[in-house]
């Protein structure tokens, strides 16, 4: 075997860095209209600037030196980052269509196949996001029949929340079993009861890959596929998803033994009989197939618990941070409804309780970056080209925290939804479910479960700090994660006498 010079390799690889940062170079200034960013290094681009466990606050930052439209390049793929209010309405509303693309990004790739609603592109996801929209509906989304549920569901919450009887006891896995119950008597048609070992099984699952996916070494393969073996975090995610994706398809699979046309009882049932009238049509499954199905499922079981569980449990731990603001809620539901069960119809009675409500979702940002967007067609924006196929990064948590539509951007103030007189108002910068071709399709059910879910604790229990801590004690900290939770807390629920 020859050998080889050492030397000689090293001097070839700085030869090849040369070359990469070279042409980076060339490129930046050969296309002066792609909007402006930090120079990258070589191969990794800016992964020397950004903060891997918080990632969008590197690029908030940047946003202030660079502009509402800027670049960044992670590893090699170069991304273009989006901030504050009028620059996110402008591309996701005003320029919906151009900015309606789903990036492809490696875990997500991984994890989907391009399949579902969440991280699927062109007609698949049309067609999946129509159907899954239509059923939702069919199903109860924003009317009494899922109303009813919610309610059921508040009830079996405050009875396990009394259970502990005043002592401390922490909430991660009973909230995200009373939110998941809600989508999933959607799905399947019946709740399951928060002990069912199955059931805590799945939302381990669904509540570890959370935590996973935004993990540094997830974010890492995500800039550099090849090293993917490297990745640990990555190979927990995927074990995780057969694990979750086997349990989804054998419930499909026993919802076929009792599948009546004349009688759906869930949205698996819906998505079945649809697919046996697809294939009735054109003999083939071209988007109702059992792969579409799993991923679908996936994506609304995990959507459906995550994001709103997380919430409530920040509203929680604010309201044990803020005595005086959870006081002043108690108040105005007793003087309002006393010990009726909260229901939508009191929301507009209750300005305060719902003006704390959207205070939280606005100041946890529980999707501070959003998954990533991409462009479908060559665009402008500002004055700025941007080819298509371009990787976008919407900053949600810019809009959120933008200092021309927030008085105190970076402080809990429920008055930024209240009017001189008390009056809950609406407010345009407040897209925490983002806006446009990509916004959350279960927004109305998550509004119905946070309003319901907040005021019926609220009105049963009052939360304090466990025994030995104080109300400064608590972090507001957020964990590392693909979205933004609270750090686990406990606290003690004491019964309204």
């Amino acid at each position: 075997m020859a050998w080889v010079d050492p030397i000689s390799v090293l001097f070839l690889f700085a030869v090849t860095l040369t070359f990469f940062w070279k042409t980076s170079s060339f490129l930046k200034c050969s296309s002066p209209k792609f909007p402006p960013g930090p120079r990258p290094l070589p191969l990794i681009g800016n992964l020397h600037l950004l903060d891997l466990k918080w990632p969008y606050r590197t690029m908030f930052k940047l946003s202030k030196q660079y502009g509402p439209v800027f670049s960044i390049q992670l590893g090699l793929q170069k991304t273009v980052v989006l901030a504050g209010y009028k620059t996110v309405k402008e591309a996701l509303v005003n320029q919906a269509d151009a900015f309606a693309d789903r990036a492809v990004v490696p875990v997500f790739e991984d994890f989907d196949h391009g399949h579902g609603i969440v991280f699927s592109n062109g007609e698949n996801w049309k067609v999946m996001r129509r159907f899954t929209l239509t059923t939702l509906r069919d199903y109860g989304m924003g009317k009494k029949t899922i109303e009813d549920r919610i309610v059921e569901e508040c009830h079996f919450l405050i009875n396990k929340f009394a259970s502990f009887e005043g002592k401390p006891f922490e909430t991660t896995a009973i909230m995200n079993a009373a939110v998941a119950n809600i989508i999933v008597t959607i799905l399947l048609g019946k709740r399951i009861e928060y002990e069912d070992p199955m059931f805590i099984r799945l939302l381990n699952l669904v509540y570890e890959n959370v935590r996973l996916i935004g993990k540094p070494s997830v974010r890492l393969y995500n800039m550099f596929p090849a090293l993917g073996f490297l990745s640990g975090g990555r190979k927990t995610v995927l074990k995780n998803r057969d694990e979750l994706h086997d349990f989804i398809q054998a419930t499909f699979i026993e919802h076929l033994k009792e599948l009546d046309v004349n009688d759906q009882r869930s949205f698996i049932d819906a998505f079945l009989i649809q697919q046996q009238e697809e294939k009735t049509k054109n003999q083939s499954t071209r988007f109702f197939h059992n792969e579409n199905l799993t991923s679908v499922v996936s994506n609304l079981f995990g959507a459906g618990m995550e994001t709103t569980s997380t919430t409530l449990r920040w509203g929680l731990l604010l309201m044990v941070k803020y005595p005086e603001i959870q006081r002043k809620v108690q108040e105005e539901i007793t003087k309002v409804i006393g010990s009726a069960q909260p229901r939508i119809e009191h929301r507009a009675k209750l300005p305060y309780t719902d003006a704390v409500i959207h205070e939280v979702q606005r100041f946890a940002n529980t999707s501070p970056a959003t998954v990533p967007h991409a462009t479908t067609v060559d665009v402008t924006l500002g004055d700025y080209f941007i080819p298509k196929g371009t990787h976008i990064i919407p900053l949600l948590y810019s809009v959120l925290h933008d200092d021309s539509q927030w008085e105190k951007p970076f402080k809990f103030y429920p008055e930024h939804f209240l009017d001189s007189e008390g009056k809950f108002v609406k407010r345009d910068a407040f897209l925490p479910f983002s806006a446009g071709r990509r916004v959350c399709v279960g927004e109305t059910l998550a509004k119905m479960e946070l309003f319901l879910f907040f005021a019926s604790l609220l009105q049963r229990f009052t939360f304090q700090p466990a025994p030995g801590m104080s109300k400064e004690d608590l972090d507001l900290t957020p964990a590392i994660g693909l979205i933004s939770s609270p750090m686990p807390f406990s606290f003690c629920a004491l019964q309204h006498s």
